[in-house]
């Protein structure tokens, strides 16, 4: 791992997720969480606050030593217990049908074995559990979506493997996950980095 992966990026990723545009999907989200719950990428723990008493503990899966080294600032002050493991989504180190909610904010464009990833997010999950996501990924609209499919490669490079062109509605529905809500939104700035999907889903 180089220098800028292990002491830059990290901070760089905190900065722009502290954006205040993205606090009403991080609550919308967040507020939907319950019981013992599984938040992958937990990032600098920014969603740590926005736990309710419906939520019994979260476990957060991190990868990056140094997100998970901020992470634990916040998981001191939080309402719930917290518990941060240092791992990835591709091989969750937790029992099969244990965890009642999983959480991913703006993850899924992340991991480098998504479709790996999302049989683990299923074999984790009880089988009346939820997923709750707000995730960015392909525009609906042909032209955006040629100049994500243009900008991927160095967008990877410069952004720790983030995928500006994952199409996240076909990554959960065939993970394995049927929908109970799904919406998109378009935030303010370049078109090719802010078509958001929201939603909800339980294995199918």
């Amino acid at each position: 791992m180089s220098f800028y992966q292990r002491r830059i990026l990290p901070h760089l990723v905190h900065l722009a997720m502290r954006q205040e545009a993205l606090l009403p999907f991080r609550r919308r989200v967040i507020g939907a969480a319950a019981g013992r719950v599984l938040e992958i990428g937990i990032g600098s723990g920014l969603n740590l606050p926005l736990y309710g008493s419906a939520t019994h503990s979260v476990i957060g899966l991190e990868p990056s030593p140094a997100l998970l080294r901020m992470a634990r600032e916040r998981a001191a002050e939080a309402a719930v217990t917290v518990e941060l493991l240092e791992a990835s989504a591709e091989a969750i180190p937790l029992a099969t049908a244990s965890i009642d909610c999983v959480v991913t904010t703006w993850t899924l464009c992340t991991i480098a074995d998504a479709r790996g990833a999302m049989a683990e997010l299923r074999r984790v999950l009880k089988p009346n559990g939820t997923l709750l996501f707000v995730e960015h990924g392909r525009a609906p609209e042909p032209s955006v979506a040629r100049w994500q499919d243009r900008l991927d490669p160095l967008w990877q490079r410069v952004a720790g493997g983030c995928h500006l062109n994952r199409e996240i509605e076909r990554l959960i529905s065939g993970g394995g996950f049927r929908f109970d809500s799904l919406t998109t939104a378009r935030l303010a700035g370049p078109r090719t980095h802010t078509f958001l999907y929201q939603g909800c889903a339980r294995p199918a």
